[in-house]
């Protein structure tokens, strides 16, 4: 754990952290800026914090979360789910649109990215909706959404499929005006009526309507051609199966601009949990076999998939806590994933901690465009950093977790890897593993920092 000696500087020298995993060195951090690293740094009135044992990262990306706020605020709201984002290592979540109303329009895309920097915690980019309502019927305000304060880059539906073809074609063409992505919830929906698990072995013995992979196959196989065709990009969320992954493999080598996710939860759980009937293990994509895990967690460490996304997606008790084909699908994942990926991938010798904050933060970053995220460890660059305890070791208890949801997957278990302090923009959100204080934002009309400019459309 990090010894802090305490000043009122409001600059801290971070000393002796394993950087990327790498030689310990010290990074002093000062005006929100990363403002030296090297060995046997002066402080210079700086907060001093010993973090010999620790690992110094830049803090994590979040590409794929939901905050259900506005509308469903009895299942999380902005402020409780970016308090678990930051305890969890973030430092920038996108919020999917799927809230009530939907973030389909200008005007509620600017209520969550205002929501975000009154809780001051994180950086919260909105995603804005692909069509009006998640309808799959009209186009939604795509340009008016990109030119608004919120700047959006990334549009989704996710949640439900983007099933006609032709309406894909038209918002993969359309965001190109603006460098925007469009990340497809890939679900053929005829291949998925009244599905409750994974396709395959266990559904049969179980009874259960099975969710074939090739629901899910089909339709990244149908939109990496019109993204090849359009010249657009786009990305894939929560990829789930071995098929999956041998499809957007061959198309990263025939040169389609396509990234794809992977959440915690497919990185470890498998579809033999559903035996059990606890509806915690609901979710979609589903769980799928050992194979599918096996297959997604080495896509992950050889880069064919790009970034691991938690798909947080938090619900009320009552919504969890009955029987299983009534049960909400979705799972909490912010502040496990850290832990998560380390037993996973690194653990297992998969992948170093500098593979970590690539998919975990550098490509995060990159797919929805924010320019002060997911930046190297270097002088002059933003101060969003995380220190990490790798030996670690904590159970599993959603009770005590920040976010509302407690439809964790993972409770009860122990899990390696404890985050010890996040700053974010220079100025820190946990110390000590426990939340500090949130940063406070600039003047609502001031330019909104770190986003890549608007286009025309």
């Amino acid at each position: 754990m990090a010894e802090l000696h305490q000043d009122n500087s409001g600059a801290y020298l971070i000393r002796g952290a394993a950087i990327l995993g790498g030689a310990p060195e010290d990074l002093l951090i000062r005006d929100g800026v990363i403002a030296g690293r090297g060995r046997d740094l002066a402080a210079d009135g700086a907060t001093v914090i010993e973090a010999a044992g620790l690992v110094a990262l830049p803090g994590m990306v979040d590409i794929h979360t939901h905050l259900r706020e506005p509308g469903r605020e009895d299942a999380e709201t902005v402020e409780t789910g970016t308090r678990a984002a930051a305890l969890g290592g973030y430092t920038a979540v996108h919020a999917m649109a799927n809230s009530t109303p939907v973030a389909d329009t200008a005007g509620v895309v600017e209520q969550v990215l205002t929501l975000g920097r009154a809780a001051g915690w994180v950086d919260v980019r909105p995603v804005g909706a692909v069509t009006v309502g998640l309808a799959g019927e009209q186009l939604a305000e795509l340009g008016a959404m990109a030119d608004s304060r919120a700047r959006v880059r990334v549009f989704s539906d996710d949640g439900i499929c983007v099933h006609d073809p032709v309406l894909m074609r038209r918002a993969l063409e359309y965001v190109k005006a603006f460098d925007g992505v469009v990340a497809q919830h890939a679900q053929e929906p005829r291949l998925t009526a009244g599905a409750q698990m994974n396709e395959g072995e266990v559904s049969a013995v179980l009874g259960l309507t099975g969710w074939p992979a090739v629901a899910e196959e089909s339709i990244i196989a149908r939109d990496v051609l019109l993204a090849q065709h359009v010249g657009s990009r786009l990305h894939v969320c929560h990829v789930s199966t071995a098929g999956s992954v041998e499809i957007v493999r061959w198309a990263k080598s025939r040169g389609v601009n396509v990234t794809a996710e992977v959440t915690p939860h497919h990185l470890w759980l498998t579809d033999e949990l559903v035996r059990s009937y606890d509806p915690v293990y609901k979710v979609n994509p589903p769980l799928r076999t050992d194979a599918d895990v096996q297959a997604l967690r080495a896509a992950l460490a050889d880069g064919t998939i790009d970034v691991v996304g938690t798909d947080h997606a938090p619900h009320p008790s009552e919504h969890k806590e009955c029987e299983w084909a009534q049960a909400a699908m979705g799972m909490t994942g912010l502040e496990t994933a850290l832990s998560v990926v380390q037993h996973t991938m690194i653990e297992t010798g998969l992948m170093g901690w500098a593979d970590f904050a690539r998919v975990t933060s550098t490509a995060p970053a990159a797919i929805g465009r924010l320019e002060d995220q997911g930046r190297p460890l270097e002088t002059g660059e933003p101060a969003n950093v995380i220190l990490v305890d790798p030996a670690a070791r904590w159970t599993v208890d959603p009770s005590k977790m920040a976010t509302m949801g407690r439809n964790s997957p993972f409770a009860g278990r122990e899990l390696p890897g404890k985050v010890v302090a996040t700053f974010f923009r220079g100025h820190p959100t946990v110390l000590a593993g426990k939340l500090n204080t949130p940063y406070r934002w600039l003047p609502e009309n001031t330019e909104m920092p770190g986003a890549a400019p608007a286009g025309r459309n």
